[in-house]
C-alpha cells in the first residue's frame, strides 16, 4: 500500500470554504472561482450586511492556495504581509482553521486535510503521524523552570 509524502491533492479539491457567522447567522460559502469578493455590495461574491461594499477577497492562486485579502478593518489569526498572490498588498494564506473578522462578522476557512497544502502526508487520513518520525520525548525542564527558582 502506498502512502501519500505530500498533500497536493487535484486543483481545488477538498471542499474550500468558509464558515461564515455572527451573533444572529450561521452558514457556509464554498469557495469556487479565483476571485471571491466579500462585502455588502450587490455584485459581492459573499454578499453581508454591514460591511464595507467590498471588505475583503478571497484569491485562489496557481499554487491552490487561498489566500485571504482584507480590504477593510478586522482580525486575523496570523499576521498579515505582502504577497505576490495579493499584487502586493497584505494577505494570509489560509489553512484549515484559519479565521479572520470583518465587521460583526466571523470567517473560519475549511479545507479537507489531503489537500490542505499546509499538512504533509495526505493529513491524518493520508499518514501524517505514521509516516513522519516521531520526536523524542519532551526534556524535563524544571530545572530550569522560573517558577521553581521564585522564593516563597
Amino acid at each position: 500500500m502506498s502512502h501519500p509524502t505530500t498533500t497536493h491533492a487535484e486543483w481545488g479539491a477538498g471542499n474550500p470554504r468558509l464558515i461564515v457567522s455572527r451573533e444572529d447567522r450561521h452558514h457556509e460559502e464554498e469557495l469556487r472561482g479565483e476571485l471571491i469578493t466579500i462585502g455588502s455590495a450587490a455584485d459581492a461574491d459573499i454578499r453581508l450586511e454591514g460591511v464595507d461594499p467590498i471588505a475583503g477577497e478571497i484569491r485562489h492562486d496557481d499554487r491552490d492556495e487561498f489566500v485571504f485579502v482584507p480590504h477593510a478593518a478586522g482580525e486575523t489569526n496570523a499576521r498579515l504581509q505582502p504577497m505576490s498572490t495579493a499584487e502586493g498588498q497584505d494577505g494570509e494564506v489560509l489553512r484549515t482553521g484559519a479565521r479572520f473578522t470583518l465587521g460583526d462578522w466571523t470567517f473560519v476557512f475549511m479545507r479537507e486535510e489531503f489537500a490542505d497544502h499546509g499538512r504533509p502526508y495526505g493529513g491524518r487520513e493520508g499518514g501524517e503521524g505514521q509516516t513522519q518520525p516521531e520526536q523524542p520525548e519532551r526534556p524535563d525542564y524544571s530545572d530550569g523552570h522560573p517558577a521553581e527558582d521564585a522564593p516563597e
